[in-house]
């Protein structure tokens, strides 16, 4: 019974205190603690009452000395009590609840007293492993609950090591200092949870670990983790953190591998052992591409014909020939949609052995091939088109700036530069939208000084090779049209507004026209695509960098054949779900690096001033394009700086945060 005068042990903080009880009122306790401060404390946190009344009237100081020597007293009368010993007697009987009384009258042999019981009590919350208090009653734990109890006592110290070896490591690597094995073993495993974390957070595994080490480090800053794995040399000091937290694959797997590794060149023998197969390698081949490119996935001929018209060769590499669709590296093509480019480097959709060697149409190697062989008239009307497997040897291997500096002197390149001129002014007349911007090329070679250059898409060169792959797409499409075949076909609706028409338009015009476009379907049945201005389309051309071709190849080529439909169509339903999925996560991918490499360009240009294009002026909201990176901002209108559309206007770049993903400007 707690009355006034009581001496109380209760629980404050997971730590027992002793109290000196001076009143009781509106059921609250109201005592003097062994620190000497007064409390109110509910009466559920009192743990035990002492028996006997303590004089109220000594002095505060006396009082708080007098309880500082009975807790004093009490914490070592604890120490000398062993509940093992005790715990072996009691754990066998029948009853697994006992009094505070009945065990501490059995450890000491009798009657006790008050500082006895609480003593005892102070035992029990000081090692849990035995004995359990709760309501007034002392549970006995079953031997197998002690040892889950030891085993989780276990694993808690090896944490609370492992904590103490982390948090001393991640400080010394953030000083630059060396890290031996022996003071920290668990490295590799630690710093993989620290990569977790910082790219998943609050739902990586050992989100609690790992804020619990930065915190006892000392690192709290906001990217205290990036920075760590930086200088611990697991990541780069631009790590592609959008792909990290991807399920987008990156290495190839052994099997893969293993299966790459077992693909050589084919014989010119092997290849033309196929009837169907034409040897095409008298012709004057050749492939423009850009200066790095390394994966030729298609060439060209032009060559006049006996009557007057003229013969286009557009010559995609067969990679059908060397990746069947039971292989794993079909599968493997599937799952990653595409080939990612990056300022850094690439991740090829086929292991490069394929992608940069067998496959790709290296000058002077023999290679197979899916051909198209266009007739054309002088006009550059179609007379007659047909689809083959071949075999050609590359004669020449230019690029777009060697093509186009050879344009008008090249009698090929020159008659193609025509073929071009006519091709794009019929799909220019058949409602065909042209919407190119320029390239964005971002050169971090030096990552202190990153530049950005903005290429023209439509050069001589670059636009030759643009309308002859539409070309060659669009007769693929119609050749699986034409024969009710199923396929994997792109389409277009109209655009929600037009706003221009023909060759010649502004890159203002050019960018909001893009906002009003309709969005791109993949579907198993041919649709019109408007933007190309075609009736059906496909794409074929690019074997070696997208699934979509590859698979579109496999038809194509078993049709040719005379092997009728390799895919039906739920199978192309099935791959258009795929792919939509897969090319929308590599898509993300992609445009977030491209992201984070302008904002690293831009970065050390804050607060400075740059000029932007307007392009469109809502009641709310102006869009604009920073002119030397065509990156898209928005800000509210200003009033006092009223713009139009065509405006070039300076902005300045208040904050920049390429790790945040945070451009602002303003006006």
């Amino acid at each position: 019974m707690i009355s006034s005068g009581s001496l109380i042990e209760f629980i404050d903080g997971g730590k027992i205190y002793c109290g000196h009880v001076t009143g009781i009122a509106d059921k609250k306790i109201h005592l003097l603690n062994q620190n000497g401060r007064e409390i109110n404390l509910p009466e559920a946190r009192i743990l035990i009452s002492s028996r006997q009344p303590y004089p109220q009237s000594s002095s505060r100081e006396a009082l708080t000395a007098h309880l500082q020597h009975i807790a004093s007293s009490r914490a070592m009368l604890a120490a000398g009590i062993h509940l093992d010993e005790l715990w072996e007697i009691v754990c066998e009987e029948p009853d697994d609840a006992f009094t505070l009384d009945f065990l501490t009258e059995l450890h000491f042999g009798g009657a006790v007293d008050d500082d006895q019981r609480a003593a005892f009590l102070r035992a029990i919350f000081a090692d849990p492993l035995f004995f359990k208090f709760k309501n007034g009653s002392i549970s006995v734990h079953s031997r197998e609950q002690v040892e889950q109890l030891q085993l989780q006592h276990q694993r808690e110290q090896e944490k609370a090591l492992l904590l103490d070896q982390t948090a001393r490591s991640l400080q010394k690597i953030m000083l630059g200092q060396p890290v031996n094995a022996s003071e920290w073993p668990d490295r590799e495993r630690c710093l993989q949870w620290l990569s977790d974390w910082v790219l998943l957070g609050s739902e990586s595994a050992e989100d609690e670990f790992i804020r619990q080490v930065l915190k006892k480090a000392g690192l709290t800053s906001p990217h205290a983790g990036y920075d760590l794995l930086v200088k611990a040399g697991i990541w780069d000091a631009d790590e592609n953190l959008a792909l990290l937290k991807s399920d987008q694959p990156v290495d190839f797997s052994d099997t893969c591998l293993q299966v790459a590794e077992t693909l050589r060149e084919a014989t010119i023998e092997e290849l033309l052992a196929d009837p169907k197969r034409r040897d095409l390698r008298a012709l004057n081949t050749l492939t423009i591409d850009g200066s790095f490119t390394r994966d030729f996935d298609d060439a060209l001929h032009v060559e006049k014909t006996p009557d007057g018209n003229i013969q286009v060769g557009i010559h995609i590499t067969d990679v059908s020939y060397y990746v069947p669709p039971k292989s794993p590296l079909f599968a493997e093509a599937r799952e990653r949609s595409t080939s990612l480019y990056f300022p850094e480097g690439h991740i090829p959709m086929l292991p490069k052995n394929l992608s940069l060697d067998v496959c790709s149409l290296i000058q002077g190697k023999v290679r197979p091939t899916i051909s198209f062989l266009v007739t054309l008239a002088q006009d550059g009307s179609l007379l007659h088109s047909t689809i083959v497997p071949a075999v050609i040897e590359v004669k020449r291997q230019l690029s777009y700036r060697e093509a186009d500096s050879l344009i008008d002197r090249d009698p090929d390149l020159n008659v193609l530069n025509v073929i071009r001129q006519q091709l794009r002014q019929q799909r220019i007349d058949k409602g065909a939208l042209l919407l190119s911007l320029p390239d964005v090329n971002v050169d971090i070679r030096d990552r202190e000084h990153i530049q950005v250059y903005l290429s023209p898409v439509d050069t001589p060169s670059r636009n030759l090779v643009s309308e002859l792959m539409i070309l060659a797409n669009g007769l693929a499409a119609n050749y699986l049209a034409g024969r009710e075949a199923p396929g994997l076909f792109r389409s277009q609706p109209p655009p929600r507004k037009r706003l221009i028409a023909g060759a010649q338009n502004s890159l203002q015009d050019i960018a909001r026209q893009r906002r009003f476009l309709s969005r791109g379907e993949l579907t198993s049945h041919p649709k019109p695509h408007s933007g190309l201005g075609l009736n059906s389309y496909t794409t074929i051309t690019s074997p070696i960098r997208r699934f979509l071709d590859l698979a579109m190849q496999h038809q194509l080529s078993n049709m040719i054949h005379g092997r009728g439909i390799l895919f039906s169509g739920d199978e192309c339903k099935t791959f258009a779900g795929i792919l939509q999925q897969k090319l929308g996560r590599a898509n993300a991918i992609r445009q977030q690096r491209h992201r984070y490499w302008i904002l690293r360009y831009l970065q050390p240009r804050e607060g400075q001033r740059v000029n932007a294009l307007v392009v469109g002026v809502g009641p709310k909201r102006v869009n604009l394009l920073l002119c030397d990176c065509l990156f898209d901002v928005d800000l509210p209108p200003n009033p006092s700086f009223p713009v139009e559309p065509g405006d070039t206007v300076r902005l300045q770049l208040a904050r920049v945060k390429p790790l945040d993903n945070i451009l602002r400007v303003e006006w």
